[in-house]
């Protein structure tokens, strides 16, 4: 009886082992946020931003991150010098209120260069924030480079338009099937971020 037992177990246990790492995985969603509008008190700017939520595959670590780049000082000084920007967080009901545009799951090593490149854009070197060049469209083209997928043209200051753009170049990851457009955007190369002026 003891070896008929033994005969069941270990098949189920190899196969439990064998998948579980496969139930892992991070996926990253691009959204655009539409703006302009007041809540709370504070005017709501359109942005561009990322999510990132499941398990880490070596570890089983859950994954829960959600990023943006934008003006530390906002205000209307910025439609005429550049200013300090900073990596925000934005909480669960921005994120809810977000149109996501693009969707992939990427791998352990991708999830971490994305990080590190999020951290990057939050340091010293990289928080200059230019509203017209260097902005939240740029951060999530930056990070969406390192995910693997081609980028629509930017700068750009309409971040539905841009994410829209990006999924035409990126079928496969295209959450809404109702963004195909009659000619292709022209792209960036993935995996080569742009130079900024």
């Amino acid at each position: 009886m003891f070896r008929r037992l033994w005969r069941c177990l270990v098949p189920a246990l190899v196969l439990v082992l064998v998948s579980g790492p496969a139930w892992a995985a991070v996926t990253l969603t691009f959204y655009a946020h539409p703006g302009a509008r007041v809540r709370d008190g504070y005017l709501l700017f359109p942005h561009a931003y990322v999510h990132a939520v499941g398990a880490l595959d070596a570890t089983g670590e859950p994954v829960d991150w959600a990023a943006g780049f934008t003006a530390r000082n906002p205000g209307p000084q910025l439609l005429f010098t550049r200013g300090r920007g900073e990596v925000v967080s934005p909480d669960a009901r921005y994120v809810g209120e977000g149109v996501p545009y693009l969707r992939l799951t990427v791998s352990d090593d991708a999830y971490r260069a994305i990080r590190e490149r999020a951290d990057w854009w939050g340091g010293e070197e990289g928080s200059v924030y230019d509203l017209r060049r260097r902005n939240c469209i740029t951060f999530v083209a930056d990070l969406a480079r390192l995910a693997g997928l081609h980028t629509a043209r930017e700068p750009s200051m309409k971040p539905g338009g841009f994410l829209e753009a990006t999924a035409a170049l990126n079928p496969e990851a295209a959450i809404r099937t109702d963004m195909v457009q009659a000619s292709p955007p022209q792209a960036s190369s993935p995996h080569m971020p742009r130079a900024f002026r």
